[in-house]
Parts: C-alpha cells; structure tokens; sequence
C-alpha cells in the first residue's frame, strides 16, 4: 500500500511534491487544472526533477468538471481535447495512470443519453491515452455514478476502462455504504483509491481520518479483500498539514491490522 495526497491546484506543483515529500508520503496525486496547475501552466520537466530529487511517484488527476456529456457537440469536443492534453503532459511526466470524472450534466435530456455520451468521449479518450502508455480509469461520484449498477454502465461496455474508486464518494447520498457492491463486482479492475472520511449525507467533506462517521478499518478490510496494495490518496483538504500526516499514520496502522 502506498500513500500520496492531491495538489492544490492554486500552488506551484513543484512546491507541493517536495511539500508532500518531508510530509513522508509516498506520491503526489497531480491534478492538473487551473488556476495554477493546468497542463499550460505547468513544466512537466521542472515536475519530473522534483519528483526524482524526492523519490515521489506520481497518480495523474483532471478537473471534476469537464463536460464530456455535453448536450454541445463542440464543448464536448473540446472537453476531450483537454483530456488528450492532459495524457500528454502525464506521459510526459512519467505518470502510469490518470483519472476521469463522470459527467451527468445535461438539462432535459434522459440518462441514456448522458450514458451514451460518456462513452462516447471515454472512447475517444481510451484511444488517445493508450497511444501515449496512460491507463484511464474513472471515479464514482455520489449520486449519479455511486453504485455497481451505475458505474457498471461505463464499465461493462469498456473494459479496457478502469476504477478509480473513492472510499468517501461510497457513503454519500446512499442509504447505505456502495462500497462492499462496488468492490464485489468490479474489485479486479481497481487501479487507484481515495480515502477521506465524512459525516454521510450528502456533504463531501474530505475530513481527516476518524473525523466523520465511516466505517474506515471494514472499508480497508474489504479493499485488502479483493488483493489490492497500491496507491492511496488520502484527500484530507485542511489548512493544517499536521492532519494529513496524522491520517497517513492511521492510514498506516488501519492497513497492517485490516
């Protein structure tokens, strides 16, 4: 198992990987969005020194907002144009694996069509990472893609596709956690995992580890189930770095004695 957190995308990227290096982690989960982090903004060769001068690995990160269901043909052409931009600049960097958010966002018009276009752009987005050597997965997001069966509607008709599975999205808008469904069905194609902790509801509070309500040693349990030892990112998201490092520590102890 192996831990990193994200960069704030409104920090230099280079502060932030030796930043998260004397934090002890492990790698940097580089999101690369603005207003500071963009794929035009950053150097990925600056990204790569900083990275080998601290022994960091690095998790590939993009922006939770792009429109790739977009009802706009154009928009959502140019949204997957920032995604191809993004592979580019993590090959560049070195990173393996990159992530993608869902997108649920067109007004009157049904799920299916909101399906169909995500895979739409997925496979477009499948072709232009497996040219560079990035592999793509994609992360539940609560209520629209929280589920098995939701997820399995991206999944099943891309199986190239992998999972970013977030242990804190599982207990949001949900009667009850999607976690122990989602790792049943889909545990093998896991490639990465956030891990933050909440109060339920539908609040994503990315709070540090024992702050909230989750149930994080079973969730760890089920994770470890499944045969999964890779990277971890523990979204903690507060001013206070010392709760990052404290949840890297739990983190640590909750894995050995899962």
């Amino acid at each position: 198992m192996i831990i990193g957190a994200m960069n704030h995308p409104g920090r230099n990227t280079v502060e932030e990987i030796h930043h998260f290096a004397r934090l002890g982690l492990d790698f940097i989960d580089l999101t690369l969005e603005p207003p500071e982090a963009g794929w035009w903004q950053c150097d990925p060769q600056a990204i790569k020194r900083a990275l080998a001068e601290t022994g960091m690995g690095i998790v590939g990160h993009t922006a939770y907002y792009l429109p790739i269901a977009h009802p706009f043909e154009d928009v959502r052409r140019g949204a997957v144009e920032a995604f191809r931009r993004s592979i580019a600049a993590f090959a560049e960097i070195g990173a393996k694996v990159m992530n993608i958010h869902p997108d649920a966002h067109a007004p009157m018009h049904d799920r299916a069509f909101v399906i169909a276009q995500n895979l739409r752009s997925l496979g477009e987005i499948l072709q232009a990472a497996e040219g560079a050597g990035v592999k793509v997965m994609v992360e539940n997001l609560p209520r629209n893609f929280n589920t098995a069966a939701q997820l399995g509607e991206l999944l099943d008709p891309l199986p190239q596709l992998g999972l970013h599975l977030d242990l804190g999205h599982t207990e949001l808008s949900v009667q009850t956690s999607s976690a122990d469904e989602i790792l049943a069905r889909f545990g093998p194609r896991i490639m990465h995992v956030h891990l933050h902790d909440n109060k339920g509801g539908d609040a994503d509070l990315h709070l540090p580890l024992g702050a909230g309500v989750i149930d994080i040693p079973k969730r760890l349990a089920s994770l470890k189930k499944t045969g999964y030892d890779g990277t971890i990112t523990l979204e903690v998201f507060t001013p206070d770095p010392g709760y990052l490092k404290y949840s890297a520590a739990r983190l640590r102890e909750m894995w050995a004695e899962a």
